[in-house]
């Protein structure tokens, strides 16, 4: 009788241990989760950021100003000759 209570004990352990493991695995996963959609918003955030730095450097506003200063020359020409 004794051999049955002790299986019996034991089963229940081995019962509860996996249950804990389970647990701790889904809160691994679950703080997985939480911690790429944090780096995802972090590294949207830097992106806008650079891309907002690109977009007011002195080197675009130049570029930006050549190129229609540019389009505006070859309208002329255009307009001109029509």
């Amino acid at each position: 009788m004794r051999l049955y209570l002790a299986v019996a004990v034991l089963m229940l352990a081995f019962v509860a241990y996996t249950e804990a493991q389970e647990e701790s695995v889904e809160d691994k996963f679950s703080q997985f989760g939480q911690q790429l959609g944090e780096f995802g918003k972090t590294l949207a955030e830097k992106a806008k950021t650079t891309f907002q730095d690109i977009h007011t450097s002195e080197f675009a506003e130049t570029t930006r100003t050549w190129f229609s200063d540019q389009f505006e020359k070859i309208k002329s020409k255009f307009g001109d000759q029509s």
